[in-house]
């Protein structure tokens, strides 16, 4: 866009123009109409006044072709519009199937973002241009929302969930990241910049960085400090699972509950699983899971499920999963069971999650 007509952003994503079009058209289209509508009301008030205190208005004739066009044509207009905004939302809010997984947490007043090998940052991002990136959000406290003008991208992040945005850098810079969305008293200062680097200079930047575990590294080591490998792994070279089910497979596949429903095990299900593990007892199990509300972090919360997400995307529904063991038999020190067999189920066992 302009440089001089500080209305417009600067453009630098792969949706910008798409965003851009779209908004420009809906407003030539308004401003058309408006003046359109306004000065046909003068007119008629200067063309259909009262001249004379005695005068009586006369019977105008109808115009049954003025009458349709006036109908159909901001109908047709309104259709071609909507159907195109429709296809503007569905590739601002699908991300390519290449997109990295980045993670951002918001909290009053400030952002905490990590990169998917492991580093950290503060009211800064960086990215490489011509990469995907697709930016999973949550929040600390109260709802924030994640905008970058020039990227024409803005998510609400909501404490207690997972929401999601995506972006492609076209062209290196420093971009203006703002919160959206009212947050407390310190909102204006909840600012920040997603700094787009070419590729290599990208790659020599992380070379250089602090750097620290990945995501998936990170969630291992906190899937053993908790002692969830204790419920969540084979027991012995048969694979038979004597304290709770295998999340191998698990991300991504429908998992029977308790209730006769089911559920999809994406992050929120995990989220929810973790924290509140009686809310959805999967069928086969006993509720015997302890929460661990206040013991993790959002960030670390984004790790384990990115640890489980690590170990296979699971395929058609999952029979038997759980929150623990059945519910004979002595519990250990993270809520499973020591000397409980498996729930039986018929045909082969599949790896499943809570």
């Amino acid at each position: 866009m302009n440089p001089e007509l500080p209305f417009f952003p600067e453009a630098a994503s792969t949706v910008a123009g798409d965003v851009d079009v779209l908004f420009i058209t809906w407003s030539v289209i308004s401003a058309f109409f408006t003046l359109l509508i306004a000065g046909l009301i003068v007119y008629f008030m200067a063309r259909y006044r009262r001249r004379h205190p005695e005068e009586v208005g006369a019977r105008e004739r109808t115009a049954l072709w003025l009458e349709v066009a006036w109908s159909v044509i901001p109908l047709l207009i309104t259709l071609v519009m909507f159907v195109w905004g429709t296809r503007v939302y569905f590739k601002i809010y699908r991300p390519p199937a290449d997109a990295i997984e980045y993670t951002a947490v918001g909290k009053q007043w400030m952002w905490k973002l990590q990169h998917p090998e492991g580093q950290r940052e503060i009211n800064t991002l960086h990215i490489p241009v011509g990469q995907p990136i697709k930016l999973k959000l949550t929040s600390e406290d109260v709802i924030h929302s994640f905008f970058v003008p020039a990227f024409r991208v803005k998510q609400d992040a909501v404490p207690g969930r997972y929401t999601s945005v995506w972006f492609e850098a076209t062209k290196p810079g420093v971009y203006h990241l703002f919160c959206a969305e009212y947050c407390g008293g310190e909102h204006s200062r909840m600012v920040g910049s997603v700094i787009a680097m070419e590729p290599q200079r990208y790659e020599e930047w992380l070379a250089g960085g602090a750097g620290g575990k990945s995501m998936v590294a990170s969630g291992a080591e906190l899937f053993q400090q908790l002692a969830c490998d204790t419920c969540h792994r084979a027991a012995d070279n048969t694979g038979r699972l004597v304290r709770g089910p295998a999340l191998d497979g698990v991300y991504g596949s429908e998992v029977q509950l308790a209730s006769g429903g089911t559920a999809v095990a994406d992050d929120n299900y995990l989220r929810e699983s973790i924290l509140n593990p009686n809310a959805k007892i999967v069928a086969g199990w006993q509720p015997v899971m302890p929460t661990f509300q206040g013991q993790v972090s959002e960030e670390q919360l984004t790790q384990l499920i990115a640890y489980v997400r690590s170990l296979g995307a699971g395929e058609g529904t999952a029979a038997a999963g759980g929150t623990g063991g059945p519910s004979h038999g002595p519990l250990d020190s993270a809520g499973g069971q020591i000397d409980s067999p498996a729930p039986q189920t018929a045909g082969p066992a599949k790896p499943e999650q809570q």
